[in-house]
């Protein structure tokens, strides 16, 4: 199915940004998303999760995105992030199975923390 283009916007399914290629600024394909995580409120799109490393998949960490940290480029057929695979090594991960905080404030503001992006619910939640 086509992503449908509303308004000057555009809406994707799920289904479809999963799998997709997130790239640095520098062209380097750092990994793919696995995942999206939706506040279920207010309907935002709050994270990506990105897999990558691992080999084919099998043993690959996960990393929380704030989605606001992500930008599609339509030139490279995927998201973009201003930061390096060393960046990204050292971010906040969870491992095959695990499950992040998700639901602790604390927690989610280190990751937006982390990626210099404020949260996606404002101040007040």
């Amino acid at each position: 199915m086509e992503s449908m283009e509303i308004g000057g916007g555009s809406l994707i399914e799920a289904t479809r940004v999963q799998g997709t290629a997130v790239f640095n600024s520098g062209g380097e394909k750092l990994g793919s998303i696995d995942d999206v995580m939706i506040d279920k409120r207010s309907g935002v799109a709050a994270y990506a999760i990105l897999s990558f490393g691992g080999f084919l998949g099998l043993g690959s960490d996960h990393y929380p995105i704030p989605w606001a940290k992500l930008k599609y480029s339509p030139q490279v057929g995927g998201y973009v992030v201003d930061m390096d695979a060393k960046q990204l090594e050292g971010a906040p991960a969870f491992a095959d199975g695990g499950e992040p905080q998700w639901g602790d404030q604390t927690y989610e503001k280190r990751l937006h923390s982390y990626y210099g992006v404020p949260p996606y619910w404002g101040e007040a939640q």
